[in-house]
């Protein structure tokens, strides 16, 4: 009664008008025999009500603590016998984390209801104990117990995270044996585990198979297309959900924006943003760090810099998406800036945090803060350093010309090198002329990707460089002997809200003969002023003025002049690219910045090049 009584004040006995002397009150009334009896059942019955809705309470609060009070004073009425009542106390056990509490309750019920199962399978899914949930599941249907969706998808949520596909597919098989396939909340959970499985055919089709779908129907598929890089795909489906008129979540805008970033789609981007200030999302803080991370990808980032300052509330995701943003644009000066005013704020840098600032620390070779912002990150912060964190210092070192130092730190961390370790490695050899590291960093290279003919023609470049001619045919007779396939370069570009891709050597595209003729007039302002192209990394086994043709029509190359054709003069052309830019198309943008008088961003695969008046913001540090 003790335990009781000390909520006598709390905020659930003022709620629900029960107090102290409300709890003994049956115990009272049994001491009492003038009461007659049906007046007791009366009261007992307003007492377990009352208990009732403390327990719901409790649950969607998280009392862990009041919940248990209210689970003693059930034991003491003798209460824990009756089914809803011990389900309540499983679902407050659940919702505060205590699962094995949970069980515990669950495994002493004499008899159980279909809602007990559920709740415990719930409980399991919650916590993430899938492999527990899966066993109770099993073990319910060994027992003969009936199931409903909302079985099967607390299930399917266990199987989504654990990325079980067979499991699925049994389950999908069950549902549509159980006829309960079409139920909203099965489809949904069925098209969430497919889509992030990666099969995302199954589910497109669960997805168009059902009857019925709710916001969180569209959500997941919204984000199940984005989720496998199909952005394209997932902007068409954002438009067909805009035309039906479905008010939208900031689940379904925070996915949608993703996809703009990764299509680096600015123009759509910009129409999502327009919305998100119509519908009053744009304060939502997981929508304001999306469009920060958006705005920064597409190469906007003063725009992401606008949007986070305008945002009231920032947490630290906010804060890391703009920090990384400056250093994918090879601003390390604001980057660090910012990593100063976010402790002032009150805020403790993380992994990521510190992730970023070593990045922007690398895109500049700033070798000295980078080292500073390591320790500071062991010694103040005490965060245990990651395999990222070292592959930023291997590429920092790298990068500033101490490729020893930095194989040196690959010997001595307490982690297996990753490939990108390596191949970070062997790109700065290139640009140092270190043959023998390269080599090294090559030979581990083919064993962690052998199908990566990428990384052969790279030490291809390196023997080259050294005039080591006899290895360079001889990594060319192998690549073309072996099955090993170069990722083709490819580049886009958007105008008026369409994407317009661009491979080497382009023929397809509706204006490409026009596009021929502006770049071929183009070259030949540049050469006026001094161009030549750069073909000593050229490996193709062609004459001369062959490999000056294929440079001539780079991916980049096309995209631009196809951007010089249709966007208004002073308009920054911006470019995407899904490889790193080549040396001559490099030099490439900074005369045609200069001739054309445009400012030409491109993304490649690492960080962002902003071109102006013939200069590049990495400072040809990349």
């Amino acid at each position: 009664m003790k335990t009781i009584s000390r909520f006598k004040n709390g905020r659930f006995c003022n709620a629900f008008d029960f107090c102290y002397k409300n709890f003994s009150s049956v115990a009272a009334a049994k001491m009492e025999t003038q009461i007659p009896e049906e007046k007791v059942w009366e009261n007992l019955t307003a007492q377990v009500s009352a208990l009732h809705s403390l327990l719901q309470s409790c649950a969607r609060n998280r009392a862990a603590i009041k919940g248990k009070a209210c689970h003693a004073k059930i034991i003491i009425w003798g209460l824990h016998a009756a089914v809803p009542t011990s389900n309540m106390v499983i679902n407050v056990y659940a919702k505060c984390g205590l699962w094995s509490s949970a069980r515990k309750v669950f495994d002493k019920m004499t008899e159980r209801s279909l809602v007990s199962w559920n709740t415990m399978i719930g409980a399991y899914t919650q916590n993430g104990l899938e492999k527990e949930a899966f066993e109770l599941f099993i073990f319910m249907l060994r027992e003969g117990n009936p199931f409903s969706e909302f079985t099967i998808s607390s299930i399917l949520c266990a199987c989504s995270a654990k990325f079980a596909v067979s499991e699925c597919k049994q389950l999908h098989s069950l549902a549509i044996k159980a006829a309960t396939d079409f139920n909203v909340f099965v489809g949904t959970a069925l098209l969430d585990v497919y889509a992030k499985c990666g099969l995302v055919k199954d589910a497109r089709e669960v997805f168009e198979s059902m009857p019925e779908k709710s916001v969180v129907t569209w959500s997941c598929m919204v984000a199940g297309l984005v989720q496998n890089e199909l952005y394209e795909e997932a902007l068409l489906l954002f438009s067909m959900v805009r035309r039906i008129g479905l008010e939208l979540d900031h689940f379904t805008f925070s996915s949608i924006i993703c996809a703009c970033a990764g299509f680096a789609a600015l123009i759509e981007g910009k129409q999502v943003h327009a919305v998100l200030c119509k519908t009053g999302f744009d304060t939502n803080i997981f929508v304001t760090s999306s469009l920060i991370d958006m705005y920064a990808k597409c190469g906007s980032v003063g725009e992401a810099y606008v949007v986070f300052t305008s945002t009231k509330e920032k947490n630290i995701v906010s804060w890391n998406v703009m920090i990384s943003g400056f250093a994918k644009h090879a601003c390390p000066l604001e980057a660090m800036v910012l990593f100063e005013k976010m402790q002032q704020m009150g805020l403790y840098p993380n992994e990521l945090t510190y992730i970023s600032v070593l990045s922007a620390c690398s895109h500049v070779g700033l070798v000295e803060e980078a080292q500073s912002y390591f320790d500071l990150m062991t010694r103040e912060h005490k965060i245990t350093p990651t395999v990222i964190h070292y592959s930023c210092m291997v590429d920092i070192f790298g990068r500033a010309g101490k490729t020893c130092e930095a194989h040196d730190l690959i010997k001595r961390m307490p982690f297996d090198a990753t490939a990108p370790m390596w191949g970070s490695l062997l790109a700065c050899c290139r640009v140092h002329g270190n043959l023998e590291l390269a080599e090294i960093a090559a030979k581990h290279l083919f064993e962690m990707e052998p199908d990566n003919a990428g990384n052969h023609i790279l030490l291809s470049n390196i023997y080259a460089a050294n005039k080591k001619w006899e290895e360079v045919a001889r990594a060319r007779k192998f690549l073309k002997e072996s099955d090993v396939k170069k990722e083709r370069g490819k580049s886009w570009i958007e105008i008026k809200d369409k994407v317009h891709t661009f491979m080497v050597g382009e023929r397809t595209h509706s204006r490409i003969s026009e596009i021929y003729l502006k770049l071929d007039s183009l070259v030949e302002e540049m050469q006026m002023l001094g161009y030549k192209a750069e073909t000593k990394h050229e490996l193709h086994d062609v004459e001369e003025s062959r490999k000056q043709v294929l440079l001539l029509h780079h991916s980049e190359k096309l995209a631009l002049t196809f951007g010089l054709l249709c966007l208004p003069p002073g308009v920054p052309i911006r470019i995407m690219k899904n490889l790193r830019i080549c040396v001559d198309c490099h030099s490439f943008m900074k005369l045609a910045s200069s001739i054309t008088g445009r400012e030409i961003v491109v993304r490649d695969v690492s960080r962002f090049h902003h071109f102006r008046d013939g200069c590049c913001s990495c400072g040809e540090f990349w």
